[in-house]
């Protein structure tokens, strides 16, 4: 899984804290700073944190719980 985001984005802070214990052991996190890169920076820009999981989007802010189990049970 892939959570894109930023350093001080308290929105990202938040998702994380909800889905750390949700993938805790089924699956790893890679956190990917939109701003370290102009593509991802034009493609995200206030739009984050945005969760994808096999290059697919499965959340943004709130985290959507429901679907992230989904995607951990498929």
């Amino acid at each position: 899984m892939v959570l894109y985001s930023r350093p001080d984005c308290h929105l990202c802070e938040e998702l994380l804290t909800a889905l750390q214990p949700l993938i805790a052991g089924h699956a790893e996190l890679e956190i990917v700073d939109v701003d370290q890169d102009a593509t991802l920076r034009r493609r995200y820009g206030l739009r984050i944190p945005v969760l994808l999981g096999d290059a697919h989007e499965l959340s943004s802010y709130p985290l959507d719980v429901a679907r992230v189990r989904a995607f951990l049970n498929s």
